[in-house]
């Protein structure tokens, strides 16, 4: 099948789009003809096949300076244009926007502590001695493997959390291993601490007062979000649409700590500038500072370095590009977020690379907006 590129305009009236104005690149220190070259990076992707579109978003200074759709939303079971407002499953974004979000506000309330041992908030880890920590976790510093296989979580969450805990496992610390299921964990601890299913915390606590109004964990029911939603893989026939891609997320319902949260580029530009700005939303406080310190905040782990949710400098860092510094994460969908600090710039590149039969690759084309990105910054 042709896939036909097709270039959203760079308009500002999405329902979902609300609280981030939008502006020229010069007002915001940024060269737009630099910019215009993530045309070319997002058509060579979608012609060699490794996405069948996408939408990119760029933020400086709160400011939208680059909002566009490309491609297409689906090749299959029937052909639709990508539009900006697109929700799409976020993947492993799921890990820093809602997990490592809610550890830090439950830690804030008392109600948990990063030095804590898992023992202390799950049973199936009760009567270990010297347990892996909360902290540990989020940094990917536990010892647990990235994974374990997927009839592990044919019981539901209890039986699935006994599984993890009988695994084998190195000694924390000792090395950085990338891994699903210490966040897992780290969703069954928000349950247990925060009181309620990580999807009520998430929509409570983070979403709704955020204004992230097309995020939430599926499965996705609403016929128009669902409409708006890019399909991933084909899976026992059906292409997923609103059911989240990642396999051992499916078996837990659809809501885990690793995967499950589905949304859009503008409203990952919401979370993203309420970093940036300390907390803050407008003149309202979401976090406190030093909890976004606590949670960006760079820390050695072997091999590299990483934030209590968030990639800094490691072997999964390339969506950084050559010339950001910051902090970010993809998703296994062909989601990706970074977050430049210093430069107070946003890129968000969203794509089903998944669709339709599991064999895209962003990897390249997200390093290399991201480089462009930062190639147009002309004023720091």
């Amino acid at each position: 099948m042709r896939r036909r590129i097709v270039l959203g305009l760079l308009l500002f009236a999405s329902s979902s789009f609300a609280a981030l104005p939008g502006g020229k690149p010069a007002d915001v220190g940024m060269d737009a003809e630099k910019l215009g070259e993530i045309d070319a990076a997002v058509a060579e992707a979608i012609k060699d096949g490794k996405t069948p579109g996408a939408v990119v978003v760029v933020v400086r200074s709160g400011k939208v300076v680059f909002r566009k759709a490309y491609g297409r939303r689906a090749v299959a079971p029937k052909d639709e244009a990508m539009t900006v407002d697109t929700i799409f499953d976020l993947a492993s974004l799921t890990k820093p926007i809602a997990t490592a979000t809610a550890v830090i506000q439950l830690a804030r309330k008392g109600k948990l502590h990063l030095d804590d041992p898992v023992s202390k908030h799950l049973p199936a880890f009760a009567g270990e001695k010297g347990s892996i920590t909360l902290a540990q976790l989020l940094l990917h510093t536990s010892g647990l493997p990235a994974g374990n296989p997927v009839t592990d979580y044919a019981g539901g969450q209890k039986a699935a959390l006994e599984k993890i805990a009988a695994l084998k496992r190195k000694p924390p610390d000792e090395r950085f291993l990338y891994s699903d299921l210490g966040y897992i964990l780290l969703g069954a601890v928000v349950e247990k601490a925060g009181g309620v299913g990580l999807d009520a915390f998430t929509a409570k606590h983070i979403l709704t007062p955020l204004g992230m109004a097309d995020t939430s964990f599926g499965p996705l029911k609403d016929k128009a979000r669902l409409a708006r939603t890019a399909p991933t893989e084909k899976i026992d026939g059906v292409y997923l649409r609103g059911i989240v891609h990642d396999p051992r997320a499916r078996k837990l319902g659809g809501v885990a700590g690793h995967a499950g949260l589905f949304g859009t580029a503008d409203d990952l530009a919401l979370f993203a500038q309420m970093l940036l700005d300390a907390g803050r939303v407008g003149d309202k406080r979401f976090l406190a500072a030093a909890d976004v310190d606590l949670l960006t905040k760079a820390r050695k782990v072997p091999g590299g370095e990483r934030s209590y949710g968030w990639d800094v400098r490691t072997a999964y860092s390339s969506n950084r590009g050559d010339l950001f510094a910051g902090f970010g994460h993809t998703g296994f969908t062909g989601t990706s977020l970074w977050i430049d600090p210093p430069t107070k710039t946003t890129v968000i590149v969203l794509t089903n690379r998944v669709h339709p039969d599991g064999k895209g690759n962003v990897i390249r084309s997200r390093s290399r907006i991201a480089t462009i990105v930062a190639g147009a910054i002309t004023k720091r």
